[in-house]
């Protein structure tokens, strides 16, 4: 009989096989990659390491990073930026929260109008993509533009307003307006992606930071509160018998800031 052991071996040597072909198949390897005035390269959505000996960006070109990976690499020997070119990992806006449903009239005389519902939160934006760049030889003859920005978080919804109330008799008051409903807080912005960038040229590199190399990598902004929803009207009767005029729904908070991120230079 084959023994538990040796099973045991040689499935832990078939994993560590099959992690590094998972590990193969997740970059994208070129010996030379040309990305063309205006056109747009997109990492593949399972990969998130660019490998490449020569990196050449023509004027307006534009690399899409992946942004179901939290950090995404380009390794290059040289890269070689002939006009305006883009990299792009800023993260996604948050959604809008959905508005309260407004509260019902009253129905029959001396009722009383429903409440606007609570609306919504808005959603947080999405933080921007980390980036590391190993790069031998940078040379930007004009300007490479870096975007790894924070989503900015969505607006609250706006409450719902208080339903009407109904008409009073002479035996009854007027039903009272329903209170509006609260607004809903505003998402929280996306946290600003890091750039690393290695390479033996790394301090001149840095030199050239806010001139030839831009880096755009803020938070994202917060989300407005919703407003609050209005009351509902009162419901008028006889003789003064109306009802009470409901309340407004309190205004939703703001969401927070999302947290700048980093840029670091490291020399080899």
């Amino acid at each position: 009989m084959i023994e538990a052991s040796f099973i045991r071996a040689v499935f832990g040597t078939l994993a560590v096989a099959l992690l590094s072909v998972a590990a193969v198949f997740a970059q994208m390897r070129y010996e030379k990659l040309v990305v063309d005035r205006g056109k747009v390269f997109s990492y593949d959505i399972q990969s998130d390491i660019l490998v490449a000996d020569t990196l050449i960006l023509r004027d307006s070109a534009v690399i899409k990073l992946n942004p179901l990976r939290s950090e995404n690499i380009i390794r290059a020997k040289v890269i070689r930026v002939e006009g305006r070119a883009f990299i792009i990992g800023n993260g996604q806006n948050g959604q809008q929260g959905r508005n309260g449903r407004p509260g019902t009239s009253g129905q029959g005389p001396c009722r009383d109008g429903g409440p606007g519902l609570q609306a919504q939160n808005g959603l947080a934006g999405v933080n921007g993509t980390n980036l590391v760049m190993y790069c031998d030889n940078l040379i930007i003859n004009k300007q490479l533009v870096i975007n790894l920005m924070g989503g900015n978080g969505g607006n609250g919804g706006n409450g719902g307003a208080g339903g009407e109330g109904s008409q009073g008799t002479v035996h009854c008051n007027g039903g009272n307006g329903g209170n509006g409903g609260d607004g809903g807080r505003g998402g929280g912005g996306g946290q600003g992606g890091n750039f690393i960038f290695q390479g033996p040229h790394a301090l001149s590199v840095k030199e050239e930071l806010g001139k030839k190399l831009i880096i755009a990598n803020d938070g994202g902004q917060p989300g407005r509160g919703g407003m609050g929803g209005l009351g509902g009207p009162a419901g008028l009767g006889p003789n003064r018998k109306k009802g009470k005029y409901g309340l407004a729904g309190a205004e939703g908070a703001m969401g927070t800031r999302g947290k700048p991120g980093t840029i670091t230079f490291r020399t080899n």
